[in-house]
């Protein structure tokens, strides 16, 4: 890794890239800190540190402690995963949006400005939903009409700024611009979460027990990240016949960290709802659900019934991954461009073999991101280790820095076949 950023500076192309992700990059954790105008964030940061709930912790995890600051880059760049996701979902719903999807360069370009717009609206709701909620309990002081506005202005509008800098880094750096902007804020929040952990297992403790402590937490870590590793290379493939001999590569993660991230948000979306209003649930049935969406509660030795929540967040996750991958169009490719697997016939056959092949994948790779994600909610729920960062987050993390890395070798690629062709 370390050779390739070092040849990677020696090409003045990609070194201008690099350098313009590390400038948006400097923008984005500067407007992470910026506080919105008539917001009191002492508030807010007391507000959070009183919460039980996981949710608020995953939601910060992805802002990069803006959600917790109050910044105007509260929101991040979740409303834009969010609104992707949607687009995704309803492409299989709404046969519209499926042509669109296979309409080649023009459909992306029309699903892209469909997804910039739903961005908006989830950005509006979420900032409108956000000053009514925490502007009646103290977040605004003096809570009135302009207030309010001023607070969904900017909301909203350093929402769009981080989509427009995501795309920006596409075009003009390297990488996947919104990935990118999701590592750096979960990669920034890691010093604060180790230091809690420092001071939750290790501080105070006598020198074998705290010793102990740190070698165990870092042995955990060490561990997830090993397997996040391995699992995010893991590729398998399938020959493909035709004007030459060549392969389908078949990740086994073929969704990458977007499956985790749909459950975890459509897990945390009611708690958040709730806790915006006011209303935990209490003792009653509500509150029991409430209890089973939060991963805080999944291993907890004293109450083991809340453990149904994971059942429930594998089953998303499998849902996801399961429909990510269109055997029925690889199969229409690779009939119009005339290639073939061997020993299969082209069309529906090619599709139903894709679909059995695909069927172990999704379990593989399914059951690779659980594993992972789980670990760390196993020594919240035992240990009580709460901490914004785990499986989900080191997988982003990885899985980002490895596709970014492959996005540099492809460019100084290119650019040493442009140099042998131009001799």
């Amino acid at each position: 890794m370390l050779k390739t950023l070092k040849n990677a500076f020696k090409i003045k192309d990609v070194r201008r890239r690099l350098f313009y992700v590390l400038l948006m990059l400097v923008v984005v954790r500067i407007g992470s800190q910026l506080p919105i105008p008539g917001v009191d964030s002492n508030y807010f940061k007391n507000w959070f540190a009183s919460q039980s709930s996981d949710a608020f912790n995953f939601f910060d995890a992805f802002t990069g402690g803006s959600f917790t600051e109050m910044s105007i880059f509260a929101l991040s760049i979740t409303p834009y995963i969010t609104s992707s996701i949607i687009i995704q979902l309803l492409t299989i719903a709404f046969k519209t949006l499926e042509d669109m999807q296979r309409d080649g360069e023009e459909g992306r370009k029309k699903l892209t400005a469909i997804t910039r717009y739903v961005t908006i609206g989830l950005s509006l709701f979420q900032s409108v939903a956000m000053t009514i909620g925490f502007g009646n309990k103290g977040l605004i002081p003096d809570m009135n009409f302009l207030k309010g506005v001023v607070v969904v202005s900017c909301l909203t509008a350093g929402s769009a700024m981080l989509m427009w800098i995501g795309e920006q880094i596409t075009e003009k750096g390297v990488g996947n611009g919104i990935s990118i902007i999701l590592m750096i804020n979960i990669v920034s929040r890691i010093p604060s979460d180790l230091l809690t952990l420092f001071e939750q297992f290790v501080k105070g403790k006598t020198i074998a027990k705290g010793a102990l402590a740190a070698l165990i937490i870092v042995a955990v870590i060490l561990v997830v990240v090993v397997l996040v590793l391995q699992y995010s290379k893991k590729m398998v493939g399938r020959k493909v016949m035709g004007g030459q001999s060549s392969s389908i590569p078949l990740k086994v993660n073929t969704a990458g960290v977007i499956p985790i991230i749909f459950a975890s948000s459509l897990m945390s979306f009611p708690v958040i709802i709730m806790t915006l209003i006011g209303k935990t649930g209490g003792n009653g049935i509500g509150g029991h659900i409430l209890k089973a969406l939060t991963s805080n509660n999944w291993f907890n030795p004293s109450e083991p019934v809340y453990s149904i929540g994971l059942v429930v967040y594998i089953l998303l996750v499998i849902f996801y991954t399961s429909i990510t991958f269109n055997p029925m169009e690889v199969a229409d490719n690779m009939k119009k461009q005339g290639g073939f697997i061997p020993g299969i016939r082209p069309g529906k056959p090619t599709q139903e073999y894709l679909e059995q092949i695909l069927s172990y994948l999704i379990f593989i790779g399914a059951a690779g991101l659980v594993i992972v994600a789980v670990i760390p909610f196993f020594f919240n729920g035992v240990f009580g280790a709460n901490v914004s960062f785990g499986g989900t987050s080191l997988i982003i993390v990885v899985g980002v820095v490895l596709e970014t890395l492959k996005q540099i070798e492809s460019r100084m690629l290119v650019r040493n076949y442009k140099g042998f062709l131009s001799e």
